[in-house]
């Protein structure tokens, strides 16, 4: 990593803002230092939560033309599978950002209330609008595409001992997450609730990772960030000693979209300086033939 953008918080608090404005030279930097900014700047943090597999797995980046998406992470694999529509055609698989965000608010919201059902209403649609994504005209449709996906698909969890089953084909929901069309086009209120589907709640709930609301919004609409902040979070303060992670196991489970390892490499370490810029007590160094990660303070502070 640049060796700026690896000191950016000792930089900003030293320094302050506007001279770390003035040391990012390319657009990338400038976005670091934004959001390194905006997490050092929050007054209260807010929790937010993800189920643990996927800090270890993760969702497709762009649209896949196969119904079935497998990925494999830390002694962890997990098989999702596309819903079918009234016509027995496959929706897809849920993928991006949208579908991320939205998956987020979700598990967040069963892990504050401790409950499978999830109130929608304009909770919902604030909190995405507090993410970056304005719930209008295309982004409309694209979130609205993207929670049709996740209402229909089942996922398995499965771990390397055995192939032992976590989740059997399970589901994100019971029933369907849906908006309604108004008038000119413009969207209505989400249904008021929607019941997480019993397993992926339990699952869930036995192992929640917390995450920085703060993060997340200075993060934006950046899958792979997304996937990367998440791993951090979940790995870093659980290690007891340095840990190296190779390059070809990032590729297998982050490298979705990648044709080649060299690529993704140059990708991924573009998402690990975002990442590490809205995890400020992050400690990774990155080395030729992998990164190391080291034993670190929590993405949050427990609440």
């Amino acid at each position: 990593m640049n060796k700026v953008m690896a000191h950016i918080h000792q930089l900003i608090v030293q320094q302050g803002v506007e001279e770390a404005r003035r040391q990012a030279v390319t657009k990338h930097e400038r976005m670091v230092v934004e959001a390194a900014y905006q997490v050092l700047s929050e007054e209260a943090e807010k929790l937010s939560f993800a189920y643990s597999g996927f800090a270890l797995t993760c969702l497709p980046h762009k649209p896949q033309k196969e119904t079935v998406w497998r990925r494999e992470g830390h002694n962890l694999t997990m098989l999702m599978q596309s819903g079918l529509n009234r016509t027995g055609d496959a929706m897809g698989v849920p993928y991006g950002s949208y579908a991320r965000f939205i998956l987020l608010f979700l598990q967040s919201q069963a892990i504050k209330t401790n409950s499978r059902e999830i109130e929608l209403g304009r909770s919902m649609r604030v909190w995405l609008s507090n993410m970056g994504l304005s719930i209008g005209g295309t982004t409309y449709r694209m979130v609205s595409e993207q929670a049709r996906r996740i209402s229909g698909c089942t996922l398995t969890f499965y771990t390397d001992r055995g192939d032992k089953e976590i989740m059997r084909r399970g589901g994100f929901v019971d029933g369907s997450i849906t908006m309604t069309d108004v008038a000119n086009d413009q969207p209505s209120l989400w249904q008021e609730q929607v019941l997480l589907n019993e397993e992926f709640f339990r699952a869930l709930r036995d192992h929640p990772v917390p995450l920085s609301e703060a993060a997340l919004r200075a993060i934006g609409p950046r899958s792979l960030v997304i996937d990367i902040y998440i791993w951090l979070a979940y790995r870093l303060h659980a290690l007891k000693k340095d840990t190296p992670v190779s390059w070809p196991l990032l590729y297998a489970q982050f490298g979705t979209g990648y044709g080649r390892l060299r690529d993704f490499r140059a990708g991924f370490l573009a998402g690990l300086e975002l990442a590490c810029a809205v995890y400020p007590e992050a400690r990774v160094t990155v080395e030729d033939t992998s990164i190391t990660i080291r034993p670190s303070k929590p993405a949050i502070a427990k609440a």
